[in-house]
């Protein structure tokens, strides 16, 4: 029969997903801190414990040493119950990483796109290397979280607004990824992964109304609302880079697989990474990257500071369109050429926009480390895997 809320059974399952995900957040736990923790009396935490011992989804570590009294035991989840997988694709390759169920990295590797015949393999050899690494086969996975440019379109499956990755826009590409992998696949766009991670530990921690604002190779955002990612009926909410703006060529055929990564105009024709570079040397700055030409903007007084005033103008009119109509609370600026703009680009662009829309959200630099969108993406499956390994019902 099945089970009602109230019922013993479900009230046991409630209480071991409480405490398992007080064991991921927390690390290793006494009975007693479990118990202060749920609110447990002790010998309520100590079945709870003993069940979850039972199941192999946790594991005794250690004790409690130097103080009056017994040792007191130690409690973890056990990592080893489940794996997942996090992949992070771009035009010249597929990263991937492995981690268990506690969210430790056992395994990275990278292949590039040359080495592999379409994306199918591509991911597989990427996943097996991460997994090779950590000394594991494919029955250890559970799930699995692909962070692409693009988005899938909800109603056709079909990965859009990624003209620059050839043959990802296969119908059927995420069920033949399943299938090769054993596991649940999800294919997510990258910006919104990075909104993720920025919203588990970075600079939107506490803030469900805000946007992420990506500028890199390729330009992007994120909308979260209420704390809920907002897609679209295409999935391409958030595709700024396509947005028309004073100064920037209008975008036609973006979705087009021959238009290249811009789709030939936009807001990316204004802050993306090779933009970055034709401002720097219109002003006599050669670099081959934006970080370093913005690098050497920051020691070239006069054309450095028209440079940066510049690309401060520039961000600011796109964020300005994109203020005007979602109102969020906090913008956060990720992606290269933000990063590498810092707190001085932040700051004019902040300047800039409050002359140009009558909202005023706070803007922040992103605090997330490494590779925001691989951080998102293994946030997301072990989201995933813990809905379905911490189910004890």
């Amino acid at each position: 029969m099945a089970s009602t809320p109230g019922t013993p059974r479900v009230l046991r399952a409630m209480n071991d997903r409480a405490a398992l995900d007080l064991l991921v957040a927390h690390g290793p736990l006494t009975r007693t801190r479990l118990g202060e923790l749920t609110g447990l009396s002790k010998p309520t935490a100590s079945q709870l414990l003993a069940r979850l011992e039972t199941a192999g989804l946790v594991r005794r570590t250690g004790s409690v040493t130097g103080r009056p009294g017994p040792s007191a035991q130690l409690y973890e989840i056990n990592p080893g119950i489940a794996h997942v997988a996090a992949l992070t694709v771009s035009p010249g390759g597929v990263t991937a990483l492995v981690a268990d169920i506690a969210g430790t990295v056992a395994g990275e590797h990278r292949v590039r796109t040359e080495e592999a015949p379409g994306p199918a393999e591509l991911v597989a050899r990427a996943v097996d290397g991460a997994l090779a690494a950590a000394g594991l086969g494919r029955a250890a996975l559970r799930h699995t979280v692909i962070g692409t440019p693009g988005a899938l379109d909800p109603r056709t499956g079909v990965l859009r607004y990624a003209p620059h990755l050839p043959g990802w826009q296969s119908p059927a590409l995420r069920d033949e990824l399943a299938g090769s992998l054993g596991t649940p696949v999800v294919i997510e766009n990258d910006v919104n992964l990075a909104a993720v991670a920025e919203q588990h530990a970075g600079a939107a921690q506490g803030c469900g109304d805000y946007v992420l604002v990506w500028a890199d190779d390729g330009v992007g955002a994120a909308v979260v609302l209420g704390g809920r990612l907002l897609r679209g009926a295409t999935g391409g909410a958030g595709e700024i880079g396509y947005m028309p703006l004073p100064g920037a060529p209008l975008a036609r055929g973006g979705d087009d697989a021959t238009a290249g990564p811009d789709g030939g105009g936009g807001f990316q024709m204004l802050v993306s990474s090779s933009a970055v570079v034709a401002l720097a040397r219109s002003h006599g700055i050669d670099a081959r990257t934006a970080p370093d030409a913005l690098a050497r903007a920051a020691r070239t007084p006069g054309a450095g500071d028209d440079v940066l005033a510049e690309l401060g103008r520039r961000l600011a009119t796109g964020l300005a369109a994109v203020v005007a109509v979602v109102d969020p609370a906090l913008v956060v600026l990720s992606g290269a050429v933000c990063r590498a703009g810092g707190e001085r680009l932040r700051a004019m662009a902040e300047a800039e926009l409050t002359g140009l829309a009558l909202p005023r959200p706070e803007l922040r630099l992103s605090t997330v480390g490494g590779s925001p969108v691989l951080t998102g993406a293994l946030r997301t499956a072990l989201a995933a895997a813990r809905e379905t390994v911490f189910d004890t019902a």
